[in-house]
């Protein structure tokens, strides 16, 4: 790593990617890490899903109710997050999440979410 790798960008300069139509997301990328500002619906849900990456939720605004652990299990953790609290998933944890009400959170994700980044995340489309 050399210092021209050092970038400095402007959160309203980057992109606001359109994941579904009640979830949005801006993205900054490092090598070995990922910062994500999401913003999500009141209503919107993400479905079931699990990755290999570590991951920290910082709720800013809103709130977001989480189910973590096998989806059907009778030991799944029902977690809400408010804004000011931060949750952090291990790596291949199942969860899935429910905006309670209009959210930006800011996740992040190490190793960064390849699947974020060639947008082959299709899990969001599920049901």
């Amino acid at each position: 790593m050399s210092l021209s790798d050092v970038r400095l960008e402007k959160w309203k300069e980057i992109p606001r990617e359109k994941v579904t139509d009640v979830i949005g997301r801006r993205l900054f990328t490092g090598k070995r890490m990922m910062l994500a500002q999401v913003y999500l619906d009141k209503g919107a849900i993400v479905p079931w899903h699990s990755h290999e990456n570590e991951q920290l939720t910082w709720v800013l605004e809103g709130s977001l109710r989480f189910w973590i652990g096998q989806e059907g299990a009778p030991d799944v953790k029902d977690v809400v997050v408010g804004a000011g609290d931060v949750l952090y998933i291990p790596s291949n944890v199942p969860h899935k999440v429910e905006a309670l009400e209009d959210t930006l959170d800011v996740d992040v994700f190490s190793p960064p979410r390849e699947d974020w980044l060639k947008h082959t995340d299709t899990y969001f489309h599920r049901k």
